[in-house]
């Protein structure tokens, strides 16, 4: 038999699952930014001190933002089947 009580603690927990999968959507977008943001920062500095070297530099930076980018995505993704499923 259903109470008013089970079904308010159901309720509640959806909610609560919710707003934890929006909360670590936005903690995964951050973080991607954040990584993103250091790996530019570091790339622009480097071919700096090293303009011969602005090439390799250059790939090696866009290798490592993809896969940043794709860690971030997977979580996101993640992140909405928890929110939808």
């Amino acid at each position: 038999m259903l109470t008013l009580s089970t079904i308010l603690l159901a309720i509640e927990g959806a909610v609560i699952a919710k707003a934890s999968a929006g909360f670590a959507a936005a903690i995964a977008a951050i973080g991607a930014g954040y990584g993103i943001g250091r790996i530019g920062s570091s790339a622009m500095e480097s071919i700096a001190r090293q303009p011969e070297a602005a090439g390799d530099i250059r790939s090696n930076m866009i290798v490592a933002a993809a896969l940043i980018e794709g860690v971030a995505f997977f979580a996101i993704v993640v992140c909405f089947l928890i929110l939808f499923v």
